[in-house]
């Protein structure tokens, strides 16, 4: 009996929980995003803005992921009621094919006074995002947040710009044990489909942005062949300590993100180290993630509020100051505090206007127009995203070079050896007694 009263407790306790949370849910945000992807103190600014435009008091649950399909499968399987969510290009895609995103309607902040800041993302970031999707507007579900491209970061030391600036890098034997993969199968893949496609890219047959589509299984085995040739000069296939190797030494060249790079370099350079990054002259991918609020979202209010905020120019930029990536914020003070007039000039006109064809940034972090023209964005391959992968795990775990073969095979005897020394021993004491 005292159990049953028990229980019976318990469980009016949860139910009492539960309806003050649902009671309390409008005073609450929930915000899905990567690490180390948002300026310090951030978010504590916002819960002050957010009083100072509402009137009321918001207390955010701010919560982090590390790979893109988990936080999809957390909302589309487990129906997750985050508010706000920062997937990447693909998955924004993907989102919007299985209709797991809510439209974003931000007249009723323009309504109660409160500044439009989403109006400050780049023209070539809108333009990009309308090609995120084919039978919507991905400028309707999402607001872009950062971007960057997919290239080379090299120890100058010992790489030239040269021998960078081609995709093949990563299989030249002349730096075999020092080169480093980043653990994306998507970047990786559309990284050396480029490189082998520049016979029909130079002869007009296909382009870049129509390689983004492509998940023919013939260009399947060609990249995989081509990274099982490589895999042998390989040191490691990394998820994010390859740029702190980078700044150590261990390692000369690595397949990266630019934001990565610009962290790296800075670190190296504290320690005496010179990298650079480069975006490989047979072409590139260019990638970009963005807020979006989820179909299952609670708060779709505060979580408006939210992404307009993190729209506002100061916020962009401190964002960006401490994350190392770039801000898809296209508003000139946003271009003025990256300003260095020790570098040469860029043309980053596409991005900031016409007044910006003539401006010294860092060309890692605004690639200049040129480098642009031969970059597109990826896309999201549906079913075929399992084809994808069953490539990328048979390059990570198949056809293992010697030296490693040598080591499995040694540490299996020393297995065997130490079962066989325990049996032996057990048998001894056994007969003792």
């Amino acid at each position: 009996m005292k159990r049953f009263l028990r229980f019976i407790l318990a469980a009016a306790v949860l139910l009492a929980a539960a309806s003050a949370s649902a009671k309390d849910r409008n005073d609450v945000l929930k915000v899905y995003n990567w690490s180390s992807y948002i300026g310090e103190n951030v978010i504590e600014d916002f819960r002050q803005w957010y009083k100072e435009q509402t009137g009321k008091e918001i207390e955010v649950i701010y919560q982090l992921f590390d790979v893109n399909e988990a936080m999809l499968s957390k909302i589309e399987k487990g129906h997750e009621d985050y508010d706000v969510v920062c997937p990447s290009d693909y998955i924004i895609e993907r989102m919007l094919n299985n209709d797991l995103l809510l439209p974003l309607d931000f007249k009723a902040l323009e309504e109660t006074g409160t500044p439009n800041y989403i109006n400050n993302v780049s023209p070539y970031i809108k333009g990009m995002f309308s090609r995120i999707c084919d039978n919507k507007d991905a400028n309707d579900y999402s607001v872009a947040y950062m971007w960057g491209t997919t290239g080379i970061i090299y120890n100058t030391a010992y790489v030239t710009r040269e021998e960078a600036s081609t995709w093949n890098v990563v299989r030249n034997p002349k730096f075999a044990g020092k080169i480093l993969i980043k653990d994306s199968p998507r970047d990786v893949f559309s990284s050396v489909l480029i490189y082998l496609k520049q016979d029909e890219l130079k002869s007009g047959k296909t382009t870049v942005e129509e390689l983004m589509f492509d998940s023919s299984d013939e260009s399947l085995k060609e990249v995989e062949d081509f990274l099982l040739e490589m895999k042998p000069l390989v040191c490691g296939f990394e998820a994010d300590l390859g740029k702190e190797q980078m700044t150590k030494n261990l390692a000369w060249v690595s397949l990266n993100w630019s934001g990565d790079a610009v962290w790296a370099i800075e670190e190296a350079a504290a320690v005496g180290v010179e990298l650079d990054y480069v975006v490989p002259e047979e072409g590139a991918n260019v990638w970009f993630d963005g807020w979006v609020i989820p179909k299952y979202a609670r708060n779709v209010s505060a979580a408006t509020y939210f992404i307009n905020f993190m729209c506002r120019p100061d916020i962009a930029i401190r964002n960006m100051d401490e994350t190392g990536y770039v801000a898809a914020n296209g508003a000139w003070e946003v271009l003025e505090s990256q300003i260095d007039e020790s570098l040469e000039p860029i043309d980053l006109s596409y991005f900031f206007g016409p007044e910006a064809d003539s401006v010294c940034v860092d060309p890692i972090l605004y690639p200049d127009i040129k480098v642009i023209e031969r970059c597109a964005i990826e896309h999201d391959w549906g079913q075929d995203t399992e084809k994808l992968l069953s490539m990328w795990q048979n390059v990570k775990g198949s056809r293992a070079d010697m030296s490693t073969i040598v080591i499995i095979v040694a540490c299996l005897l020393a297995i065997m050896l130490a079962v066989i020394s325990g049996f032996r021993k057990k048998t001894r004491r056994h007969r003792r007694k």
